[in-house]
């Protein structure tokens, strides 16, 4: 199954790290580590192969991503020595990613991002086409009577004075192209009515929102293990520093806010209840593309008797993600295939604020996620 994963955000570190990571396999030049679909319980005939995938986008810089990749080398986020052997297949990918396109409105960019589209499908005879959004976090954004209905949205979308998030006018070009959608981030996204609305009519699937790579990781394997060994969590803080773009985006205050929301809520939904505490993100550039999150966790036990645990995660969030864009991108194929609509919520274990699932612990969304796989075809 020939398939298209158009990267909103394509010369980004997580685009470019997942390309690279893609095009590697292909030439058999590495190995899927971080792959869940690698899984033995998650393997399935049915995903399209590494090799079946290919890629284009949209990014509002031009950077050529062989220059792109050769920065994420030197800043040790890919290996150095498979640029070097994979220059010719960057170089073919970056035929395939254009400008994000200018537009008096909301609509007239999104006729732009959905011919765009369109053009890929057809140029590579693609199958299915999957639209990832790894592009910089949004602020939230104020609900409008506009969001509820697509006729509604269409018409607010035609007027030049209607502002409508970059990832929301990506998920309606989606939609509008007959592609499945994956919003890898906290953005708005796919996340509105009127879009779910466009999503069904065209009997197509999406998934997200948020990846789950690093402190929101490990919260999802302890909170069920405070819950099910009934230990009452009196606080729980965490602190996140990190650099490269990214950082910089969280820098501003709307966007971190809506970061710091998506990372805390998975606490509440499987506590039961929200401990004291919140979630801090703070900018360090000389961390670069790493990252590091210290959390503190107090309890009480048996006798109200109080204890406390902390835990230090240090990772490269580009050489996480990746491998997870590869994932979602298969899984969300071969549902399209398969004829899923609407959202997906047995993709809820890729996500820190899966749309549409009620269980957050990680075990119980691996096991969903391994039944899912299995009932495709």
């Amino acid at each position: 199954m020939r398939t298209g994963v158009w990267l909103v955000g394509a010369r980004g570190s997580v685009a470019v790290t997942s390309i690279v990571g893609a095009v590697a396999l292909r030439a058999g030049l590495t190995e899927p580590v971080g792959c869940v679909t690698e899984h033995p319980r998650l393997r399935s005939d049915a995903l399209p192969g590494y090799g079946d995938l290919v890629f284009g986008g949209h990014d509002v810089v031009n950077t050529a991503l062989v220059k792109r990749a050769e920065a994420l080398a030197a800043a040790g986020v890919v290996p150095a020595r498979l640029v070097a052997a994979l220059h010719s297949e960057l170089s073919a990918v970056d035929d395939d990613v254009r400008q994000m396109p200018p537009g008096d409105t909301a609509e007239a960019v999104a006729a732009r991002l959905c011919a765009d589209m369109d053009t890929f499908r057809q140029k590579h005879a693609l199958d299915r086409v999957v639209v990832v959004n790894v592009a910089s976090t949004e602020p939230a954004i104020v609900a409008q009577s506009a969001h509820k209905s697509l006729t509604a949205l269409q018409r607010a979308m035609a007027l030049p004075d209607f502002a409508l998030p970059a990832s929301s006018i990506a998920a309606y070009a989606a939609f509008s192209a007959g592609c499945a959608y994956v919003d890898f981030t906290p953005s708005t996204g796919a996340r509105l009515p009127a879009l779910h609305e466009l999503a069904t009519a065209n009997r197509l699937p999406y998934a997200g929102h948020d990846g789950k790579t690093g402190e929101t990781l490990v919260k999802s394997v302890l909170a069920p293990m405070f819950a099910m060994r009934r230990l009452q969590a009196t606080s729980w803080s965490g602190i996140n520093l990190l650099g490269g773009g990214d950082g910089a985006t969280l820098a501003e205050p709307a966007a971190n806010a809506a970061k710091s929301a998506s990372k805390q809520r998975v606490l509440g939904e499987t506590l039961g209840y929200v401990p004291d505490g919140n979630t801090r993100i703070e900018y360090v550039p000389g961390l670069g593309d790493f990252k590091t999150a210290w959390d503190l966790v107090t309890f009480n036990g048996f006798l109200g008797t109080a204890m406390r645990m902390e835990f230090t995660w240090h990772g490269c969030d580009s050489a996480l993600a990746a491998p997870l864009v590869l994932d979602l991108a298969r899984l969300t194929a071969a549902a399209h295939r398969n004829g899923r609509v609407g959202p997906l919520p047995e993709l809820a274990f890729f996500f820190k604020d899966p749309l549409g699932a009620t269980d957050h612990g990680l075990a119980a969304q691996f096991d969903t996620l391994a039944e899912f796989t299995a009932s495709l075809t």
